[in-house]
């Protein structure tokens, strides 16, 4: 996936921004985004505070982290029961 050039702290401070009065135009054009971007992040941040935004981001990386062992722990059953199944 590829890693935006705007940080959480960033993306946080330029939704104030519109929330402050300016119009979402404006604040995209300024900062290069479209207005589609500007609305997938309100989605996902809309809300939250910059130390909110760090625990998010903690906690996606720990449930992916999770999530791959979960998948190694799965697939290493499998191949037990599958050796276990065999007749020798």
């Amino acid at each position: 996936m590829r890693r935006s050039r705007f940080s959480e702290e960033q993306i946080i401070g330029i939704l104030k921004e519109q929330e402050a009065g300016q119009k979402t135009a404006d604040v995209c054009r300024r900062h290069g985004i479209s207005e589609a971007t500007f609305y997938t992040w309100k989605a996902k941040y809309g809300g939250l505070e910059v130390s909110e935004a760090r625990r998010l981001k903690a906690l996606e990386d720990e449930n992916t982290r999770l999530k791959k062992l979960l998948a190694e722990a799965m697939l290493d059953n499998a191949i037990l029961k599958d050796v276990a199944a065999k007749k020798w």
